[in-house]
């Protein structure tokens, strides 16, 4: 059965999936972000809730009791919510910064689109970002061939990942129906676990994600069999959170559709 066959609209995510290949930039951002404030932010702690609206992020984080005691033992109060709309005021210029250079295509990214389009299948996108963060991003992929069909940035839905809407949000704007015909791509478990809220056919990305966590040329540099222990496990955690099935990286997508 050839693609257009079985489906109609690819959504796909952009950090980790599309550019930013091991998820780098929103880490370094709200790593600095807490820094100003004198709290130490690990970066696995700053990986977990990777995917969601980058505000429901800052929120979970402040919410963390390590994160909470480190706060505290800072500035003298606990985080309250009021912190959120100031961490965001700093996040953004850092997000937009980080992002620009982070935006390199991630190898196969392009030619998977094009083969998608040349199958009849719409292309979208949609993150975790705020427009205003994804404007140098929008840019850059621009310029080195990827303009998607629709995107959806974090806050033009009432509810981010988790939740399915920012894909009934691509799908009614596009007229793509029923939801079984599209299929969601992402790195994190949040954007996974939307793929599946939505009733699509979801796509897993380990290899390049926010999993592993590695820039392309540390993973690469490390021995064979521990670069694809981190990788499996990174599949596994992906198909536990719901996908339908796990890939290395974007390059890999035709082949499971």
């Amino acid at each position: 059965m050839a693609i257009g066959d079985r489906f109609d609209l690819v959504i796909l995510d952009w950090a980790g999936t599309m550019v930013d290949f091991g998820c780098q930039a929103p880490v370094i951002a709200l790593k600095e972000a807490f820094a100003r404030r004198g709290v130490a932010l690990s970066e696995p702690l700053a990986r977990r809730d990777m995917g969601r609206a980058k505000e429901d992020h800052v929120r979970a984080l402040l919410r963390d009791p390590a994160v909470a005691k480190g706060w505290e033992e800072a500035r003298g109060v606990a985080p309250a919510e009021t912190d959120v709309a100031a961490l965001m005021t700093d996040l953004g210029p850092l997000m937009r910064d980080q992002a620009a250079r982070a935006a390199r295509l991630i190898d196969g990214a392009r030619s998977t689109v094009e083969a998608l389009r040349a199958a009849g299948v719409k292309v979208a996108s949609s993150t975790g970002y705020t427009r205003d963060m994804m404007a140098p991003v929008l840019s850059e992929a621009a310029a080195q061939g990827y303009v998607p069909d629709h995107l959806v940035c974090s806050g033009e839905t009432p509810v981010g990942r988790p939740s399915p809407l920012m894909i009934y949000k691509a799908c009614a704007e596009l007229g793509v129906w029923p939801l079984s015909r599209v299929v969601k791509v992402d790195d994190t478990e949040s954007g996974v676990a939307e793929g599946r809220a939505a009733g699509c056919f979801t796509v897993g990305v380990a290899a390049s994600g926010n999993g592993v966590g590695l820039s392309a040329e540390a993973l690469f540099a490390l021995p064979a069999a521990d670069r694809e222990a981190r990788i499996e496990a990174t599949k596994k955690s992906l198909l536990a959170a719901g996908a339908d099935v796990a890939i290395g990286s974007v390059a890999e997508l035709m082949g499971v559709l």
